[in-house]
């Protein structure tokens, strides 16, 4: 099932070139990076920190104490997987990154054990 910016053609070289993550995975990184947009209120560059933290807090809100286990099961475990995703979305031109944007900028942003479990705001969604 494609989104309108992802269409079969792009989710297939996705799913190719990267196999380990489910489409679902590019779609929800595509959603938070809306959310991200939406909670700054203005258009402007999205660093990788703000790009991952935005994922955290989306699969939070959406899948509360789920949330790790659902990003598990599309293949992300971590940051970098994060990362990997938004990059592979630039391969694909769907995202546009800046000269200075790396891969590296995803690198160990945050502990997703840590993240999702021991510091799940638990309480604050029930």
């Amino acid at each position: 099932m494609a989104s309108g910016i992802l269409d079969e053609e792009i989710l297939d070289r996705l799913r190719e070139r990267h196999p380990r993550f489910q489409e679902t995975a590019y779609l929800f990184v595509l959603s938070a990076l809306h959310h991200v947009l939406e909670s700054i209120g203005e258009p402007r560059h999205i660093s990788g920190r703000e790009l991952a933290l935005g994922v955290r807090d989306l699969a939070i809100e959406r899948f509360g104490p789920m949330a790790r286990a659902v990003l598990e099961h599309w293949g992300i475990e971590s940051t970098s997987d994060i990362g990997e995703l938004v990059f592979a979305l630039v391969d694909a031109g769907i995202l546009i990154r800046q000269e200075e944007d790396s891969l590296e900028d995803f690198d160990g942003l945050f502990d997703f054990e840590e993240s999702f479990d021991r510091n799940y705001p638990w309480g604050t969604h029930l």
